[in-house]
């Protein structure tokens, strides 16, 4: 029959698994920003494909109502 762990042992689990948490949201952020910015630049490589000479992209100010 296995024994209980010592309180140690199991303060240190959940500091081990709060940091594995954040490893994680990190990583999954980074994907996200990396699939858009690919997205991005796949848009950009077809219209110049495409021949077009003004493919950047134009950023329109919002307008305060």
């Amino acid at each position: 029959m296995a024994e209980p762990e010592p309180p140690e042992e199991q303060g240190s689990r959940a500091v081990e698994n709060a940091v594995m948490m954040g490893f994680l949201v990190v990583l999954v952020a980074a994907g996200v920003w990396l699939l858009g910015t690919m997205a991005d630049v796949r848009k950009a490589q077809d219209c110049a494909a495409q021949g077009r000479r003004n493919c950047s992209t134009i950023e329109i100010p919002e307008r305060a109502r």
